[in-house]
């Protein structure tokens, strides 16, 4: 109790919570189209992604990708664009409005205004068994932002360089070879890929824990349109301790890239943008 509390506070606490974004009329991926191409696939690229680094990869639409782990628990940040226009960039903050605080199998990763289109929907998810712990984490969020050297400043001094921001902005300004400074406002917030995450219950912070990714395990996507990724394999590993570590032990993860034999995804692939007219009431 404080001075501020009024008598009927606990009849305030009690009214019921109402869904933001009912998803009911939300377009459905056709997912049993997506089985059906996924079971003729041809692997046509493959990116290994250092521990403690990052790495470019682009994907046609139609075509799928796999992030995988290949050596031990490690996660990763994601950041998608459309290869066309790097403008449209993922949209973490809608997706999770619409989906949830994380996301699997038949949820989409959404891509920013004005176009708010599906980039990527998930097509498989080796870790959909762990649901929610009794800690109220789960696996691939979309709540947190990417560890970075600006907040590893403020909170620890010093000049670390191969956060997950870091690495990204290093990947991205050599895949399209001009200056860091030119693409960092490009790099975003990110689908932290196998990381374990929720909220406290108590302080309502952001925590993380030992991921349970383990070699073999994968995330697999179909791209909606044609995208250019980049994937930060975490200087905190399994960020079972801490981020932005040099002691944390550290994996490699691998991009995979299938074409499907199906045409018919063709079609699918054909993704037109919102269609609010962007008047804006004038």
């Amino acid at each position: 109790m404080t001075e501020n509390t009024p008598s009927d506070a606990e009849v305030r606490r009690a009214i019921q919570p109402v869904i933001c974004y009912p998803v009911e009329t939300l377009p459905q991926p056709d997912m049993a189209l997506c089985a059906q191409a996924r079971a003729e696939l041809r692997k046509t690229d493959e990116v290994l992604v250092p521990p403690r680094d990052a790495s470019t990869f682009t994907v046609p639409a139609g075509h799928f990708f796999r992030i995988s782990s290949v050596e031990g628990a490690q996660v990763g940040d994601l950041n998608l664009w459309n290869a066309k226009d790097l403008s449209e960039k993922f949209y973490s903050g809608k997706t999770r409005a619409l989906h949830g605080t994380h996301i699997t199998t038949g949820q989409q990763m959404w891509s920013s205004f004005p176009h708010l289109r599906p980039m990527a929907t998930i097509t498989r998810d080796t870790l959909d068994w762990y649901g929610i712990d009794a800690f109220g984490g789960s696996v691939h969020d979309v709540i947190g932002t990417r560890c970075d050297p600006y907040t590893h400043h403020l909170l620890k001094g010093g000049q670390y360089h191969h956060c997950c921001h870091s690495n990204l902005t290093r990947a991205l300004a050599a895949h399209l070879d001009v200056p860091l400074a030119e693409v960092e406002p490009h790099v975003h917030d990110v689908l932290n890929v196998f990381m374990c995450t929720g909220f406290t219950r108590d302080t309502g912070q952001y925590f993380m824990k030992a991921s349970p990714v383990r070699p073999g395990d994968y995330l697999e996507f179909f791209a909606e349109i044609d995208l250019l990724g980049a994937l930060s394999a975490c200087p905190g590993g399994d960020c079972s301790a801490e981020h932005s570590s040099d002691v944390a032990r550290c994996y490699p993860l691998l991009v995979e890239v299938f074409a499907p034999e199906l045409d018919v995804l063709k079609a699918r692939a054909d993704n037109h943008v919102n269609g609010y007219d962007r008047t804006h009431g004038l």
